[in-house]
C-alpha cells in the first residue's frame, strides 16, 4: 500500500512559525517522504494582540485551530513552537517528533552594544539603574527583576524586524528574546549578551520545533518519527512533565532546561519565581534519558516540596493586575 502523496502542514503565519514549518517539510521531503504544502492558520491568539493570555484565555489560543484543523482532518501533520504548546496535548493528538534543539538560551538584544559584554556584571553596568526593557514574559520579568530590581518591563509587539526596529529607534534600551528564534531567523549578530541559567532559566521546550500528528494516523506518524531527534524530545519530555508536575500555564513564571551531561544521561534544572522577584525555588537533578518524564515529574516534586505551590498560587491571583507584566507569546 502506497503512503500519501501530500502532507499538509498546519501552521501559524509568523515569521518563525513559516521557517519552523518550511525546515520540517525540507526535513520530511529529504527522508524520503512525500511533497508537504504549508497550510496557514490563524489563531485566536493571533487575533488578540492585545489582550493579555490570561485574560484571552491562555497560552492554547495560540495553538487551537491549528490542533482542531489536525483533529478534523483538515491537516496531517501540525507544526509549533514548543512553549507555545500547553503540557497536556488534546486527546486524539500525540507529538510525533521534533527536530533538533536551537540554542535554548533567553538573549539579551541591545540597541548600540560595545564591542564585548562578557560577563552579568557588564551586562548590568551597561544596563544602567532603570533600564527600559522590551518583553512581557513574566518568566523573564520574574527572573530578570532580581537582577535589575529597577528595570521597566514593557511589553513589545510584532514581528522580529519589527521589534528590532523599536530597540534601534530608542523605544527600549534592550530586548530579551529567545536566541533560538533570532539565530533561525538570521540574526544571530543581533545577541549582545546569552542569559546563563544561573540567572534567567529559559522557557520549557524553549528552542525545540514540535510536530503533532493523529494518534491513529499510524503512517503520517512514521514519517514524521524519521525525522525525529530523540535527544531533543527526552528533553522536551523532561521539561514539559516539570509543568505537568506543577500544574502551571502559559501565565506562570516556571523555567526548566534539560541538557545532555554525557552519552546517556540528562541534566535538568527548573525554576519557580515570583513575579515581583522576591522568592524563587530552584530544583537540579539527573537521570538515563529513557528515564526523562519521570526526572521532570521528581524535579518538579522537589520544587513543590520546597515552596513552588505557594509561588503559583499568589502568580495566578496576581495575573491581571499589571498589565505591563503580562505575557505575550513567547514565540522570539
Amino acid at each position: 500500500m502506497s503512503g500519501p502523496s501530500e502532507l499538509r502542514l498546519g501552521t501559524r503565519g509568523s515569521q518563525l512559525a513559516l521557517w519552523q514549518a518550511a525546515a520540517v517539510a525540507s526535513r520530511i521531503e529529504k527522508s524520503g517522504g512525500p511533497q508537504c504544502r504549508l497550510v496557514i492558520i490563524k489563531t485566536s491568539g493571533d487575533r488578540l494582540q492585545n489582550a493579555p493570555l490570561s485574560e484571552a484565555g491562555g497560552k492554547r489560543l495560540f495553538v487551537k485551530e491549528i490542533e482542531d484543523a489536525l483533529l478534523k482532518r483538515e491537516i496531517d501533520l501540525a507544526v509549533h513552537s514548543s512553549k507555545d504548546m500547553p503540557a497536556l496535548v488534546p486527546e486524539g493528538l500525540v507529538v510525533a517528533a521534533v527536530l533538533p534543539r536551537e540554542d535554548p538560551h533567553d538573549a539579551v538584544v541591545l540597541p548600540s552594544p560595545p564591542e564585548e559584554i562578557g560577563t552579568i556584571d557588564g551586562l548590568v553596568a551597561h544596563l544602567g539603574q532603570s533600564p527600559s526593557i522590551g518583553t512581557a514574559s513574566v518568566r523573564r520579568v520574574a527572573q530578570l527583576i532580581r537582577l535589575i530590581p529597577n528595570a521597566r518591563f514593557k511589553p513589545i509587539r510584532g514581528n522580529l524586524d519589527t521589534r528590532l526596529r523599536k530597540v534601534d529607534g530608542g523605544e527600549y534600551d534592550a530586548l530579551v528574546l529567545a536566541a533560538a528564534g533570532l539565530r533561525r531567523l538570521g540574526f544571530e549578530s543581533r545577541i549582545s549578551f546569552r542569559l546563563p541559567v544561573a540567572v534567567c532559566v529559559p522557557a520549557p521546550g524553549q528552542g525545540i520545533v514540535a510536530i503533532e500528528a493523529r494518534a491513529d494516523d499510524d503512517g503520517t506518524r512514521h514519517i514524521a518519527s524519521r525525522i525525529d531527534d530523540a535527544a531533543a524530545h527526552a528533553a522536551l519530555a523532561a521539561e514539559r512533565a516539570v509543568v505537568v508536575a506543577l500544574g502551571g500555564g502559559c501565565q506562570t513564571p516556571i523555567g526548566a532546561l534539560a541538557m545532555p551531561v554525557d552519552s546517556d544521561a540528562i541534566e535538568l534544572v527548573a525554576a519557580v519565581v515570583a513575579p515581583d522577584g522576591s522568592r524563587a525555588v530552584r530544583a537540579r537533578d539527573r537521570a538515563p534519558w529513557r528515564e526523562a518524564a519521570a526526572l521532570g515529574s521528581r524535579v518538579g516534586a522537589q520544587l513543590i516540596a520546597d515552596g513552588a505551590g505557594e509561588i503559583l498560587a499568589e502568580a495566578s491571583d496576581r495575573q491581571s493586575t499589571t498589565v505591563s507584566r503580562q505575557p505575550t507569546p513567547e514565540q522570539y
